[in-house]
């Protein structure tokens, strides 16, 4: 290759996800099935008194929003790119999931302040409005963490919600426990301390999509990609002399992208080294959307231009 640089682009990455269709009615059918419980459960935690209920309620409210802001990300998402907006809207889905993982982390915070409160003067609570209403809340919220469940769980926004909905459930079961207690047992403490409980879970299961949303908008390498790593394999390609200026990192969930500026050998064909690192990254760590600038090694040996000389 005469010109001894070569500065391309490998677009696979700017494909959309072939589920977000799929996404957006899973997402659409757990909203509405969400909506319609925790207006139901809001008004019976006020008429029974119950903070557990309240709680409940709280992060079903929360699962409202959540799953409102989950299917407009992938709405968004699906708009297409502009010239001022390359990557389109595609990280409106990792905006969802940090604030629907920081509203869980919210919720929780005011559970524990209404328990403490609770512990020093528990109300009495009737136990069966407690079992009646979360058995209608623990199927409702089986109904859409199934519906959003994805196995492997790369979606970092529908993971959020899918949280949520488990969460959800869980919390439909302690509050059926608690109505069981009090019920047999008369134990008013119940209430406050399966409030704290289902606040514990809540920080907990929220942790790992807050820290994985901020990781995603800080541009760190992707979950399961090792920079150190891919370096390695893109020096160890056939012509590669070095191997410097390499960023990994992701724009949203499954898209990871990668630029490289790479130094092959004198007279080597760089076009060539180009597009089989392209294949390699493809094939070995999953990264389609590359941008790989291509030089060879001995750039002195390239045209120069000195200052002309006065006669």
């Amino acid at each position: 290759m005469s010109s001894g640089h070569d500065h391309d682009h490998g677009h696979g990455g700017l494909h959309l996800h072939a589920s977000s269709r799929s996404s957006l009615r899973s997402l659409t059918v757990a909203l509405a099935l969400n909506a319609t419980y925790t207006l139901v459960e809001v008004v019976a935690a006020i008429l029974a008194g119950s903070l557990s209920l309240l709680a409940d309620a709280g992060h079903n409210l929360s699962d409202v929003v959540t799953l409102g802001v989950a299917a407009g990300a992938v709405m968004l998402a699906r708009r297409p790119s502009t010239p001022n907006r390359s990557f389109g809207f595609r990280r409106a889905e990792i905006l969802a999931a940090l604030f629907n993982a920081v509203s869980l982390i919210v919720i929780a915070v005011i559970v524990f302040v209404g328990a403490a409160l609770r512990f020093a003067d528990p109300p009495d609570v009737p136990g069966g409005w407690l079992i009646a209403v979360a058995s209608i809340g623990l199927l409702v919220n089986a109904i859409g963490a199934f519906a959003v469940f994805r196995p492997g769980g790369e979606d970092i926004n529908l993971r959020a919600a899918y949280i949520h909905l488990v969460g959800d459930a869980l919390g439909s079961a302690a509050v059926i426990v608690t109505g069981i207690v009090i019920v047999t047992t008369g134990w008013r403490y119940a209430d406050p301390v399966m409030g704290v409980l289902i606040g514990v879970y809540l920080i907990v299961s929220s942790w790992g999509v807050l820290r994985e949303s901020v990781l995603v908008l800080l541009e760190s390498a992707p979950r399961g990609l090792d920079a150190g790593e891919i370096g390695q394999a893109l020096a160890g390609q056939p012509g590669v002399v070095e191997v410097h200026d390499l960023h990994v990192w992701q724009i949203t969930s499954g898209f990871p992208c990668l630029s490289a500026h790479v130094l092959v050998r004198e007279g080597d064909d760089c076009h060539g080294i180009r597009h089989a690192s392209e294949r390699m990254l493809a094939d070995r760590f999953a990264i389609t959307h590359t941008t790989l600038q291509v030089d060879h090694d001995r750039v002195d040996a390239l045209l120069t231009i000195a200052p002309a000389r006065r006669p």
